[in-house]
């Protein structure tokens, strides 16, 4: 479900509009995050870090409000929630593919059913799962992240957050990994960046509680 904002009455709507006249609106900021908490519940319940993770960000953009604006042929609505659609590799193949679903259920019920949906998923994309809705995932365990960008076309009313990380590292006995996120300044600014971050490192600290 979707709420349509009064442009009229809004507060944010000058800087709205200011950022409306860029031909590219997008911005992306790279942080460090500690993982060590849900590094160590994954292993010991035997989940994916990777399912997690995508799990984790996706509750914490939806508690971030305005993560959720998006524009519909020049309106803006406020979205109920937003779903993950993330890269996913399947083992023995150096090609990846998006999967596409809702981010239901627990923890554990999440990555249970992501790791079933990309085992069977035999196409690269889901088209028709496509839409302004979703959060856009993806992951270099390769590396370690210290900026990343993605591609796109420009399009000021592209308001899909991207959301990437590479390899966790071990510093003075924590493991920290570097997360990219890449939002519309429409609509998200350095403070909301700093709630998400705040919200979903407070779920990571919630793991061991």
């Amino acid at each position: 479900m979707t709420h349509e904002i009064d442009l009229a009455t809004w507060p944010r709507r000058e800087i709205y509009d200011f950022f409306t006249g860029m031909h590219d609106p997008m911005y992306m900021v790279t942080f460090t995050v500690d993982v060590t908490g849900l590094y160590q519940y994954a292993k010991k319940q035997r989940l994916s870090f990777y399912y997690a993770m995508v799990y984790l960000c996706t509750q914490a953009v939806n508690e971030t409000e305005n993560f959720r604006y998006t524009v519909r042929e020049g309106r803006v609505y406020l979205l109920d929630g937003r779903s993950p659609s993330f890269t996913d590799m399947k083992q023995g193949s150096d090609l990846f593919h998006i999967v596409t679903m809702p981010c239901e259920g627990s923890l554990e019920d999440f990555c249970q059913v992501a790791g079933e949906r990309s085992r069977k998923q035999k196409c690269f994309i889901r088209s028709e799962l496509e839409s302004d809705g979703l959060i856009f995932f993806s992951c270099l365990p390769w590396l370690r992240l210290t900026a990343l960008s993605n591609e796109r076309d420009p399009n000021p009313e592209d308001t899909n957050p991207r959301i990437s990380w590479g390899k966790f590292e071990e510093r003075e006995g924590r493991l920290e990994l570097g997360l990219s996120v890449e939002v519309n300044h429409r609509f998200v600014d350095g403070i909301h960046v700093g709630q998400f971050a705040a919200a979903l490192e407070r779920r990571i600290r919630e793991l061991g509680t």
